[in-house]
């Protein structure tokens, strides 16, 4: 299948002109009835746009938390208390959303740059006792402007990597006989070019699968209450030219009775160390759907949404959201539930695709 993955924005960058930098991002609020991009240098309106999910997608907004950073840097590196107010604005940053560890994951990048910089005065000269000094707060602030941009293209390179190995476990499940069955794949949420820099983790595999034509169709959930799927997955899909059809979400069993389904791939937001996986709201059930009906169940992540830290998924945190996204007008006696997240226990996924490879949290 030839695709157009041309057509597909790059969601995040940066650019540096005249000493200040800017952050250009794909405002997803937009999509997919508008392209629209965001410029800014305040890095107060890239939490906003990480909180609003103008930003949104674990690996788009780790680099959007290490871009955040940087660009505090800029705007405290000429005045006073560098160190401190920098520190401040890390934490508010890395708090922005608490389910997805890669917003932490990015700032502690941040972090360690910036660490690593003010204490370069620790080593002496070789020609001399002078104790050598660490960089300014503006050579700071430009060693994190290097780092977006080295986050920016690794993520590319990760997610491509992804897809790679997605490729061969969907290529061994294509195979019947001597002949090639193109797949049916069910997907939730958004995990594509959207949620990264480029290129996506589970419509990574997709797309990676799809060049070679082990891909027929792609369903993909409207994924209720934010609709990423439909505002987003779909948009995604057409222009990359990989046949889609959206459904609502609670139309996946009836797809799956029918035999139409022949894997369902998915993305993370934070991955426990025994392979519990938090994902958007209604993950879960496909999950389960998927187990009753013995479907693969892949999540495709980068290694930086593995989180060692975290034993299981209980002790993942789940961002509850605005109930105005369940319902807009409130009606009098009515209490809203509006968890962003579940988690999805390892013994219920089939793989798990990283850039390192496949791993099977179940066996």
């Amino acid at each position: 299948m030839e695709l157009a993955l041309n057509n597909l924005p790059r969601t995040i960058a940066v650019e540096l002109e005249g000493g200040v930098p800017s952050i250009v991002l794909v405002d997803q609020c937009r999509l997919p009835g508008e392209l629209v991009y965001l410029r800014t240098s305040d890095w107060r309106e890239l939490v906003d746009a990480v909180k609003t999910l103008a930003v949104r997608g674990a690996p788009a907004i780790g680099v959007a938390g290490a871009a955040a950073v940087m660009l505090a840097a800029f705007e405290y590196a000429d005045g006073d208390g560098f160190d401190r107010l920098l520190a401040e604005a890390a934490r508010a940053i890395a708090a922005a959303r608490p389910t997805a560890v890669n917003l932490v994951w990015g700032v502690n990048k941040a972090r360690e740059v910036v660490s690593e910089a003010r204490q370069a005065g620790a080593s002496l000269q070789a020609d001399s006792n002078a104790r050598q000094a660490g960089a300014s707060p503006r050579e700071t602030a430009v060693a994190l402007y290097r780092l977006t941009e080295d986050l920016i293209a690794e993520d590319e390179t990760v997610n491509r990597r992804i897809g790679s190995h997605g490729a061969a476990l969907l290529r061994g499940l294509a195979a019947s006989g001597e002949h090639v069955r193109p797949l049916n794949i069910l997907t939730h949420c958004n995990a594509g070019s959207l949620a990264t820099a480029f290129y996506g983790t589970a419509l990574g595999v997709v797309y990676a699968s799809a060049q070679e034509g082990l891909v027929n169709r792609v369903y993909a959930d409207e994924t209720r209450p934010v609709n990423q799927g439909a505002r987003l997955t779909v948009w995604e899909l057409a222009q990359a030219g990989v046949p889609v059809t959206l459904q609502c979400d609670n139309m996946a069993a009836s797809l799956m009775e029918k035999g139409q389904v022949d894997a369902v791939i998915v993305g993370a937001d934070r991955i426990a160390a025994n392979g519990d996986a938090a994902n958007k709201i209604g993950t879960l059930g496909l999950a389960v759907l998927a187990n009753f009906y013995g479907i693969p169940f892949y999540v495709a992540a980068p290694m930086s949404t593995i989180d060692c830290s975290t034993k299981s998924g209980a002790d993942i945190p789940i961002e509850d959201r605005d109930r105005a996204e369940v319902l807009p007008d409130p009606i009098p006696g009515v209490e809203v539930r509006n968890p962003a997240f579940d988690v999805t226990p390892y013994r219920l996924i089939t793989a798990i695709v990283t850039e390192e490879g496949v791993w099977e949290p179940a066996r």
